[in-house]
């Protein structure tokens, strides 16, 4: 690919990110809106209790306060959904109850908000909300998953049960699967923990509600990864405002994972708020409201089974997954466990059978959703650590077993058993270089000199495979999908030759408004630097998806290019008139429109200025202006891939663990920007070693959350992560989108945990200890516990 910069290929620099560096960002409590109110919450302090009263006399009387508002004004109006319906193996539909904006009736876990004043400062809000007398009775909480289906107490009375769902992939499967493990040569069962994670994003979640009387118009500024959705929930679920009458903006966004995608209470709370006391209302999260509200991720029990033939040839996967989803139902929450997780479950291998169960279960704890990766880390996670068990337990080399049972580049497009059809990929490909890079060959020495400083040394591998795009909306519709999953773009060329695209992705991180514009850039043959990205306001942006599942450049990136396509063509009709040449004849490259064997040629630049000064141009064939928009549906997801290795040390006095080194060999397909590519996985590596080392959340019996803060829940510092290898150069093309491209955002998050692990048990295992698994994270008195006990 091309490496000059501002063209597809080159590692050219974030632009957005001089605004960030020097302090010129705009994130959603820097807007200042004059006359703004300030909103505060009360939140419930037990995990389950009856609201008997709130008495809210004397928060009203308290200095500024404006309004107070509990559940009871907001009864009537509806609740915020779930965004995909999923129906149990026996065919009955989930249950979903009602997600109020405020609690009413009961508080269903610590954190739950039940009232909020309006105030002219912050200050004044907080304390009316200590004013608040709220008689809350509380009742017995239920954390633990089993627990809560073998007869604990009910998070929502009204559905009689704690399940949500229990879901079956493929069940025409089932039979089958079974019958594989019952005559197997050899069933390797492993039973395992996917740890509770909080997000953590750097800027707090945060709104600002506005109301205009005289036009009966709402605009919201929200900390959204997805603000049309956003608009929708609002509006078609929730308070029932007309679309055209309701704008949201989610300006500069620092950091989602996923966290960011959902619609929550407090952004309908503001919008109310707004118009009933008659000035804008903001609010924004302290980092001890975002523990205990913001959508947590994973937390999956899982049983494992892998079967195998006596030479090691995979012949089923069948898992029963217990999937906590909390206290109540988030946007994506019954999505996560089943067709992002369960699809994923045959992994990169030729394996024929495939049985998944997931059992959704309600627990007075914060709800869960799609954190990054969204069920493929899960999915991966359960596979790649079984698989290695089931190796150890054969005596063959992981790799080895691995390479036996990848799907092979001649065997594509290929339907694997969990239901999906892979396009593209090469496996081996991907083993040869991660062992390269990694030298493999020196291990052994490596080992030799850790053992002699008392250190046990280990190396696990791990080869994933994901479902990115999040589409396509025919296939997510039959699966459940409440709304289409496409994308769309605008590209609009000024009278000067500067162009503004406007797109329905939103940049929290990703660096849209870098690469974008080299898509853009390279396909007009023209500066990168004259092309602005919009993105974020639905007032200019057309409808789309948001940014999640790594589908930016996969969906909303191929809309770009359709509706540069337009450009293009529409271009050359006006260059043909300027030229008076026939259409067919006036060929466009490197920006300039020319007449096929002559030298008569016109710049892009000034076909755009001609197409807005149309003095005479023939209208019934060729309108004034150059503007274009696209909707992209894709045909398939994409399929990312990836080997990773690392090596550790544990010291065997005390249990800890260091990464000595980590390295990352992906199948991206084509690469718009290296350098952007290589941040993703960074950052996505950084967050999957948080999770294996480090991160839990952790309630008590009694649902208090005992993590709720930084002293309590450690995040990865700089100098728990090594140096990493990261390499990208392993292609794939993705065969069914214009640029190639498969997606790059979570897979660090995804292939790192089970490769960390992998590499602990070949460590200990090395040092004679008889340890198979130890669940996540590994701190060191797991990992000191699990050698001792």
């Amino acid at each position: 690919m091309p490496k000059d910069s501002g063209v597809i290929g080159a590692s050219d620099k974030r632009r957005e990110d001089v605004r960030f560096l020097t302090g010129r960002g705009q994130y959603t409590d820097d807007i200042q809106i004059a006359g703004q109110a300030y909103a505060a919450f009360a939140r419930s302090d037990v995990a389950h209790g009856e609201i008997v009263s709130i008495d809210a006399n004397a928060a009203k009387a308290m200095p500024g306060v404006l309004e107070v508002f509990t559940g009871e004004d907001f009864a009537e109006v509806g609740g915020n959904p779930a965004g995909w319906l999923i129906n149990s193996r026996d065919g009955e539909p989930m249950k979903e109850p009602k997600r109020p904006v405020l609690a009413h009736g009961k508080v269903r876990h610590v954190g739950d908000a039940y009232a909020a004043v309006i105030a002219e400062t912050p200050e004044q809000a907080r304390d009316a909300v200590e004013a608040l007398n709220a008689e809350i009775k509380e009742l017995p909480a239920v954390v633990d998953m089993k627990a809560a289906l073998d007869g604990g107490p009910l998070v929502h009375d009204e559905i009689e049960t704690n399940q949500c769902f229990d879901w079956g992939w493929i069940e025409d499967n089932r039979a089958a699967t079974d019958e594989a493990i019952k005559n197997a040569h050899h069933v390797t069962t492993l039973e395992l923990v996917n740890n509770r994670l909080v997000p953590n994003a750097m800027e707090p979640r945060a709104s600002t509600g506005i109301y205009d009387p005289g036009t009966d118009e709402y605009k919201l500024y929200t900390t959204s990864q997805n603000p049309h959705l956003t608009r929708l929930l609002i509006c078609a679920f929730v308070m029932g405002i007309p679309e055209n009458k309701l704008t949201v903006i989610a300006p500069d966004v620092g950091g989602g994972f996923g966290s960011k995608i959902y619609h929550y209470g407090e952004e309908a709370l503001v919008l109310a708020a707004a118009k009933k006391v008659g000035r804008p209302v903001r609010w924004t999260a302290s980092r001890s409201e975002a523990f205990l509200t913001d959508a947590h991720g994973r937390d999956h029990v899982t049983k494992i089974e892998l079967a195998v033939d006596a030479e090691g040839n995979f012949q089923a996967f069948r898992t029963e997954t217990y999937a906590n989803v909390g206290a109540y139902l988030s946007n994506f929450s019954t999505a996560t466990p089943t067709f992002l997780h369960g699809t994923l479950m045959a992994g990169n291998y030729t394996v024929p059978n495939v049985y998944v169960n997931v059992k959704a279960v309600f627990t007075n704890t914060a709800p869960v959703d799609a954190y990054r990766g969204a069920g493929r880390p899960e999915a991966t996670y359960s596979l790649e650590r079984v698989i290695d068990k089931c190796a150890r337990e054969m005596g063959m080399d992981p790799v080895e077993m691995r390479r036996k049972n990848f799907i092979k580049p001649d065997q594509y497009p290929y339907a694997g058993a969990a239901g999906l059809e892979y396009d593209t990929g090469n496996y081996d490909a991907l083993m040869d270089k991660m062992e390269e890079l990694a030298d493999f060959a020196g291990f052994e020495a490596r080992r030799k000199a850790s053992e002699a400083k008392g250190l046990l040394r280990g190396r696990g591998v791990n080869a994933y495979i994901e479902a990115c795009g999040i589409a396509p909306s025919n296939l997510v519709g039959i699966l459940g999908s409440r709304v289409g999953l496409y994308d769309a773009a605008t590209v609009r060329v000024n009278a000067t030759g500067t162009l503004s695209v406007m797109v329905g992705a939103h940049s929290h991180g990703q660096g849209h408004e870098t690469v974008f514009p080299q898509v853009v850039a390279d396909m007009l043959g023209i500066d990168a630097g004259s092309i602005d990205i919009v993105h974020g306001d639905t007032s200019k942006i057309p409808f789309g998806m948001g940014s999640y599942g790594s589908r930016s450049l996969a969906v909303c990136g191929s809309a770009v290019v359709r509706a540069t396509e337009k450009i293009i063509a529409k271009a050359r009709k006006i260059a043909a008139h300027m030229l008076e040449a026939a259409e067919g004849d006036v060929t466009f490259e490197d920006g300039n429109f020319t007449v096929a064997g002559t030298d008569k040629s016109v710049s892009f630049g000034e076909v755009a200025f001609k197409a807005y000064v149309p003095h005479n141009f023939p209208l019934e064939d060729i309108e004034p202006g150059l503007e274009e928009t696209a909707f992209y549906d894709p045909a398939n997801f994409t399929y990312p891939s990836g080997a990773y290795t690392c090596e550790v040390e544990v010291d065997p006095e005390t249990g800890k663990v260091t990464i000595d080194s980590f390295t990352a060999v992906d199948d991206f397909g084509n690469v718009m920007n290296p350098m952007v590519v290589s941040g993703q996985v960074h950052g996505g590596l950084g967050q999957g070693i948080g999770q294996a080392m480090l991160e839990n959340t952790i309630y008590d019996e009694n649902g208090q959350l005992n993590s709720a803060s930084y002293m309590d829940y450690t995040m990865p510092r700089a100098d728990d992560l090594p140096f990493y290898t990261v390499d990208h150069s392993c292609v794939t093309p993705c065969t069914h989108n214009p640029l190639g491209v498969k997606g790059c955002g979570e897979a660090g998050a995804i292939g790192s945990p089970p490769t960390i692990v992998n590499a602990v048990i070949d460590a200990l295992q090395s040092g004679g200890k008889d340890v198979t698994h130890i669940d996540m994270p590994l701190t060191p008195a797991r990992v000191w516990s699990a050698m001792n006990s």
